[in-house]
């Protein structure tokens, strides 16, 4: 029998249509017409990709030998991600299908100078809040609560922490969306906080938690900085991560939810900082290389060798042994 995940990730689930446009959408926006806006764009490419929140943290968790539970809703056309999904050893239980409705989607449409116009449709998704993860997170170590429908962050950051599941609240797009209360209650109940600058600035905004106020609350807080890397910090202490240069940048989309499952991974081989967080800045840089959040690919060997090769002051502190799905790693005691 399988062993039960160590993590448990509520977050969207989505498939992702990702555009081109040849050109510059201000080439044809009127500013004084704007009150009565009516464009098309005629794009050259067009591609369907697994994607969300959730999806992405548990690929990245596969490559990285990790086997977690994914928590959502989706529709009848989530058949062939589920496939792939179990196919990485990912447990999709939790996702049940919602007949009437269609998995959510995320149109992205990208010009030349690298602008985006998004819409999203949330479908399925706004049944994950009838998901109940208490059994699953009462045998996990980690549980994730990411951007997904409010009321399904609401209730499972709750279950994980009263589960004694270590709760990683991670709000991310949904900042703006959720009220105050919600997101005080979630860092209230919350191991750790995970966010960019620009998030943990809103979370400021909108609660008065500065990242320093998170910080006395919480065993953890990771921001990141996008190319300028990211901190930690615990205790007090403050660790600074250097990002990982790509060999080539492809797509940014999806770098954050990669660096998340490094993070996670770090943790639950019970590594200092300094290691958790470049594990986690090295994932990032895999995901960015790549058009789409689940196209890129590694190997636990070649994860290895890179890490060493990016990061010479560290070479040796990780070993293949701890990234390849079956091996028994033990937990670590996580304060």
């Amino acid at each position: 029998m399988r062993a039960a995940p160590r993590v448990v990730v509520s977050a969207s689930l989505a498939y992702d249509y990702i555009m081109s446009f040849p050109g510059s959408f201000k080439d044809h926006i009127l500013p004084d017409k704007a009150h009565v806006l009516s464009v098309s764009f005629l794009v050259d490419s067009l591609r369907r990709q697994r994607g969300g929140v959730g999806g992405n943290i548990a690929y990245n968790l596969a490559l990285l030998g990790e086997r977690a539970a994914v928590v959502g809703a989706a529709g009848p056309d989530f058949a062939e991600y589920r496939a792939i999904f179990d196919g990485l050893g990912i447990d999709t239980h939790l996702v049940p299908e919602v007949a009437d409705q269609l998995t959510a989607y995320a149109f992205m449409m990208t010009d030349l100078a690298g602008n985006q116009i998004a819409a999203f449709y949330p479908g399925a998704l706004d049944h994950a809040g009838e998901v109940d993860t208490v059994d699953v997170a009462s045998q996990a170590v980690l549980g994730l609560v990411g951007a997904t429908a409010p009321d399904a962050m609401r209730r499972h950051a709750a279950e994980f922490a009263g589960t004694g599941c270590k709760l990683v609240y991670d709000p991310s797009q949904q900042v703006v969306a959720l009220p105050a209360e919600d997101i005080k209650a979630g860092v209230d109940a919350a191991w750790a906080v995970v966010g960019n600058d620009y998030e943990l600035a809103m979370i400021a905004q909108k609660t008065g938690l500065t990242v320093e106020a998170i910080a006395d609350r919480v065993s953890l807080v990771a921001v990141t900085f996008g190319e300028s890397g990211s901190e930690l910090r615990q205790d007090g202490e403050v660790v600074k991560i250097p990002a990982v240069p790509p060999d080539s940048l492809a797509d940014p989309t999806g770098g954050g939810d990669a660096y998340r499952a490094g993070l996670l991974k770090g943790i639950l081989l019970g590594l200092e900082l300094p290691l958790v967080g470049r594990i986690a800045a090295l994932t990032a840089t895999y995901a960015i290389e790549r058009h789409g959040t689940q196209e890129h690919v590694f190997a636990p060997e070649a994860f290895v060798a890179r890490f060493d090769s990016a990061f010479p002051d560290y070479a040796g502190a990780i070993s293949v042994g701890q990234f390849v799905i079956g091996n028994e790693v033990p937990t670590a005691t996580i304060h």
